[in-house]
């Protein structure tokens, strides 16, 4: 039974983290009838634009998450981004509390020592080879048996902050230093990665529902500096290059458990599949969905909450999603050049509402169609750049 807002017999969902992608959330969740209550760490976050209520804390906060929590009781708590103290998630899931998709999911994707041992060493899915390294020390020996070039990540970390590739003995240092101060939190551990020299790479959207597990078309992804740029649906793919990436799509999400939208990456190289990552939330790429599907990722992810049936996905054609970045730092910005991008035929917007800004942050979206992915691809591109993003 679904409750009624603001009202005693309620059905509460409250998102842990705040931004584009929350906000696309909660606008999914009212639609059927949801009280939506938006935490994040700073004020005036996209989700809170269109929440009923909100919170700003630390999320690695025991005490400061314990006590919103309290104060709301959600009926699903549904973490929305990496930085939260999932330690406490998993406590909260043995009092009682809904946790999506599980609280074991949210800890075990915050951290890539936890997901990369399960994959690689539970599952035993194709990874890149790796290592882990607490000192320069063991930062040298990682970067010795893995080989160059390498990647280098903290353990702990999102949108690519504190990512490299080290390609020559004499960065070591850098790529070290820039991976600590990049993680979340207070992690001091890196992990240091085989590169694959990838012929392109995926986001397989992949949903748990009360009906099962079903997957969304490929999407096509480029990333520059470890963040997603700009995506693409359908990816083309050959067949049994795909059904490798649904089987151990099922596998790692399976294990993970519960209900939702994984967004589970991957790098082709001919035939072979190599599994990278999984959120367990909506994925960034699957922006595009908001035009390419006939139910949106963030559409997906609150049915299968709510335990709602999921009919089969249709394509609505070929999708292209372009982000637009802000190029300076800003206490208020507005968008010029509007007009000009929506006159591109076939064309969307979504402009996120972040109530500032910085170099590099990702501000909107541009989204079109295109008689093959490559058009889409285009005119996405050309709409992006018609914004710009200016100190108001």
């Amino acid at each position: 039974m679904l409750g009624t807002p603001l009202k005693g017999n309620a059905t509460r969902i409250m998102l842990l983290g705040s931004g584009e992608l929350g906000k696309e959330v909660a606008i999914e969740a009212q639609r059927f009838g949801v009280e939506v209550v938006a935490v994040d760490r700073y004020a005036d976050a996209p989700a809170m634009q269109v929440a009923h209520r909100s919170h700003v804390i630390d999320m690695l906060d025991r005490e400061q998450l314990d006590r919103v929590v309290r104060l709301e009781n959600p009926s699903f708590i549904v973490p929305e981004i990496e930085a939260i103290n999932t330690e406490y998630l998993l406590e909260l899931e043995r009092e009682g509390f809904n946790v999506i998709p599980t609280a074991r999911a949210a800890n075990l994707t915050m951290n890539r020592e936890g997901i990369r041992r399960l994959a690689a060493e539970e599952l035993g899915l194709p990874t890149a080879a790796y290592r882990f390294a607490t000192s320069m020390e063991e930062f040298r020996e990682a970067v010795a048996a893995i080989g160059l070039p390498c990647v280098v990540k903290p353990i702990m970390s999102s949108s690519g902050k504190g990512q490299s590739v080290l390609r020559v003995a004499a960065e070591m240092e850098r790529c070290f230093r820039y991976a600590i101060e990049g993680a979340r939190g207070a992690s001091d551990k890196v992990i240091v990665e085989q590169f694959i020299p990838f012929d392109y790479e995926i986001t397989l959207l992949t949903v748990r529902s009360k009906d099962g597990t079903s997957f969304c078309p490929p999407i096509g992804h480029r990333q520059v500096d470890g963040d997603y740029h700009e995506s693409w649906q359908p990816m083309r793919m050959a067949p049994a290059v795909l059904a490798e990436a649904e089987r151990q799509a099922a596998a790692v999400t399976g294990a993970l458990g519960g209900r939702g939208i994984f967004g589970v990456e991957f790098f082709i190289t001919g035939d072979k599949v190599w599994f990278s990552e999984v959120s367990p939330r909506p994925h960034d790429t699957g922006m595009v969905t908001i035009v390419s599907q006939s139910l949106t990722e963030f559409e997906l992810h609150v049915r299968a909450i709510l335990g709602l049936p999921l009919p089969p996905v249709e394509s609505l054609g070929y999708a292209a999603s372009h982000v637009i970045l802000a190029e300076d730092q800003a206490a208020e910005v507005g968008f010029e050049g509007v007009g000009q991008a929506l006159a591109i035929p076939g064309t969307k917007l979504r402009l996120f509402g972040k109530p500032d800004t910085r170099r590099g942050r990702r501000m909107g979206v541009a989204l079109a169609f295109g008689a093959d992915t490559d058009e889409a691809r285009k005119k996405a591109e050309q709409a992006a750049h018609c914004v710009s993003i200016v100190n108001s």
